[in-house]
């Protein structure tokens, strides 16, 4: 009798507890390193070919994802389509241009002997209180390819580069929905395609989004895996703009608040313009927050693999971004 009633009151303890956890908790809870390894492990798989814009391993990391989003429930932002299609052309390669997706630089190029690749980016959407303004939580999907030429390892698998940031906008997006509560802004979770190209993929999209002008903010993710030094595990770059120090205060306090094992070195940049495609929505003066863990002797190289990377790391990153996301979604002022 006296265990049953101790087995009572701590069924209601659990259940007064979980009752207790704000939304933002809830979405919190729902990311976890088993998501992030099936994420990160499939797309850096070598039947997925090394994700190059245009081929065949890319348009099937595009198809996985869209899979994903629709079983988490989380809508298309064109209602019709998870995909925003584009077309990417270059000069002929004897000439070694850059590829271009402005529509004055495509019709140029169309005149003469010109190559041409046809990519998607995927586009979720979690409609907000306020339905004219917006912010963006994002990381390009595509990596290096195949390369025949290469002995023994051919395949740039591309897990830190990018699959691991990749993981961390599937992730948020899953514990929005966990969340169950409507944000203040709209929230788009977007996967692009041809950074490694160019940016190709963020930059179609900036050129082309016609509420690009209410976009309050956007949160990228390029590398976000491993460890540039040993003896540094918990070691992350946080790029944001410089004249939102709250972007900064917002990671410091949550560091403290949840016990995340994250060591930041803060960089705020008056218009971060540099390195991933923060810098199409910098150029067009838009607030950033990019997280990165460095360089490492495998960034570019076939050996880019899974079982390298530090998933203690990429979890607690994560979450820290969901809770950036949060209060991009939901502060009334930064």
């Amino acid at each position: 009798m006296y265990k049953a009633f101790l087995g009572t009151i701590c069924s209601l303890l659990v259940a007064c507890s979980l009752h207790a956890q704000t939304p933002r908790e809830k979405g919190l809870q729902s990311i976890n390193r088993t998501s992030a390894e099936a994420i990160i492990g499939f797309l850096a798989d070598d039947e997925l070919q090394g994700r190059e814009a245009g081929m065949h391993g890319s348009r099937v990391a595009a198809r996985y994802l869209v899979s994903c989003l629709k079983e988490a429930g989380i809508a298309p932002l064109n209602k019709d389509s998870y995909y925003q299609p584009f077309e990417a052309c270059s000069k002929e390669r004897q000439q070694r241009g850059r590829w271009y997706v402005h529509p004055d630089s495509v019709a140029s190029l169309k005149q003469g002997t010109y190559r041409s690749l046809q990519m998607d980016n995927v586009l979720a959407f979690i409609p907000g209180e306020r339905t004219d303004e917006y912010v963006i939580v994002g990381a390009h999907f595509d990596h290096l390819g195949m390369d025949e030429t290469l002995a023994n390892d051919r395949i740039y698998n591309g897990a830190d580069d990018n699959a691991s940031g990749v993981s961390a906008v599937l992730q948020i997006a899953r514990a929005f929905a966990a969340a169950g509560q409507k944000p203040l802004r709209n929230v788009i979770f977007a996967f692009w395609d041809g950074e490694e190209k160019g940016l190709l993929g963020s930059k179609y999209f900036v050129q082309n989004c016609p509420f690009i002008a209410q976009v309050k903010g956007y949160l990228n993710f390029d590398m976000i895996g491993r460890d540039n030094k040993p003896e540094q595990p918990r070691h992350v770059v946080y790029f944001y703009t410089a004249s939102h120090p709250a972007f900064g205060d917002w990671l410091k306090q949550d560091i403290a608040r949840y016990g995340l094992q994250l060591q930041p070195d803060y960089r705020s940049w008056d218009r971060p313009v540099g390195g991933s495609d923060n810098a199409s929505f910098a150029l067009r003066d838009i607030p950033i927050i990019w997280y990165h863990t460095d360089g490492h002797p495998d960034y570019h190289q076939p050996s880019d693999h899974a079982g390298r990377l530090n998933w203690e790391k990429v979890v607690d990153i994560t979450k820290a971004a969901f809770l950036n996301a949060w209060n991009l979604a939901n502060e009334r002022n930064y």
